[in-house]
């Protein structure tokens, strides 16, 4: 079949929407018909060649959509579902999976890197031969093909446009906030960067019951959306940041949040931290990214530095379980989506994005 993609030929380089060739599905795959697709950070970084991805690339890895086609041998969906797109899917066999760690499996990080399908081959194709699809998924097309493993269903009531958003931006956040960080009733809670993933992580905050949510962030036009989600403080971060989280919070933040991915932010990060406290880096920087750490400060101090990967979660749980909190009206993940945009509209898209326009930019097909 013949379906509209946003297709990146080259580095740093517009990305082209037009038409290629679909195949069917494989066994163990499913075709899906788009409902919306969230425009990630972690996209740009393909884009800017930060993430050394074979080309040419469909991008998009966070997406939500209704099945159309099943190949064989796959149980458990139907045609007709509405799934939400995992782009760590986990085999549940594996050492990590059998220790509640499934976000961490490592059975299908050689495909996810090559951008093919489990088989080691692509569906996507044009007159000049394979396109690769990001993280096994490309939810910048009207169709796609993907492993069952990739799909979790999801209650239909969920609009697509917030399923979308479970796939990577909110479950990353919320994930950080309450299954990695732990973040309890009363904490202090500090939040560096309020995009789509530093906004989840407010929610989340906002969610355990933390007394204290405190966003930084260099573009002001972040506060409203801070504040909306759960922010109880905005600083702007060409401010003393440090200083302005020791006022509010005496000794610094139980729980400090590094949401942007810049080596500067992750190291200023400890110093907003109060002693016995953690610091958690939740974005993403180069692969060979390194920092300098204060090494006695911190063995004094007793602080705890980690790190969160897509919210740590389950993906057959936690999608769910988010599902239903959007649905009870206690995770406004509606709140989050600053902007809409149509599929050719994708580069309009991506310049909002780095532009630091306020929430999260979602592609909608229906």
């Amino acid at each position: 079949m013949k379906v509209q993609a946003a297709v990146m030929y080259g580095v740093d380089q517009p990305l082209r929407v037009e038409e290629l060739d679909l195949a069917e599905p494989g066994p163990g795959e499913v075709r899906l018909r788009m409902g919306a697709a969230g425009v990630c950070h972690s996209d740009y970084h393909v884009i800017s060649g930060q993430a050394g991805h074979d080309l040419p690339v469909v991008l998009g890895h966070e997406g939500a959509g209704t099945i159309t086609g099943l190949g064989d041998g796959v149980d458990g969906l139907e045609i007709g579902d509405h799934v939400v797109l995992s782009w760590i899917p986990y085999c549940g066999a594996c050492f990590f999976c059998k220790n509640a760690q499934t976000h961490l499996c490592q059975a299908y990080k050689t495909p996810l890197w090559d951008g093919t399908m489990l088989d080691g081959t692509c569906r996507f194709s044009n007159a000049q031969g394979p396109v690769r699809h990001l993280s096994m998924l490309a939810c910048w097309a009207e169709t796609v093909i993907v492993p069952h493993v990739s799909c979790v269903k999801i209650d239909k009531a969920v609009p697509f446009e917030i399923a979308a958003l479970l796939g990577c931006a909110v479950t990353t956040g919320v994930g950080a906030a309450l299954n990695r960080a732990k973040v309890a009733k009363g904490d202090k809670v500090a939040v560096i960067g309020a995009g789509g993933v530093g906004l989840s992580i407010i929610m989340g905050a906002k969610l355990a019951g933390a007394r204290q949510i405190i966003a930084v962030d260099a573009s002001p036009q972040a506060e409203t959306k801070a504040r909306a989600l759960g922010a109880t403080h905005f600083i702007d971060a060409k401010q003393d940041v440090g200083a302005a989280i020791h006022s509010l919070t005496e000794y610094g933040a139980d729980h400090v949040f590094e949401a942007v991915g810049k080596r500067a932010l992750q190291r200023a990060a400890i110093e907003y931290c109060r002693p016995g406290g953690q610091v958690i880096f939740v974005g993403m920087d180069a692969n060979d990214a390194t920092i300098d750490l204060p090494s006695t400060g911190i063995t004094r101090a007793e602080i705890t530095v980690t790190g969160s990967i897509f919210g740590s979660c389950c993906t057959t749980r936690d999608f769910k379980t988010y599902g239903q909190h959007f649905l009870g009206g206690d995770l406004p993940v509606d709140q989050l989506i600053g902007r809409r945009y149509r599929l050719p509209e994708i580069n309009t898209a991506i310049s909002d994005m780095l532009a630091g326009k306020a929430g999260r930019g979602v592609i909608v097909f229906d």
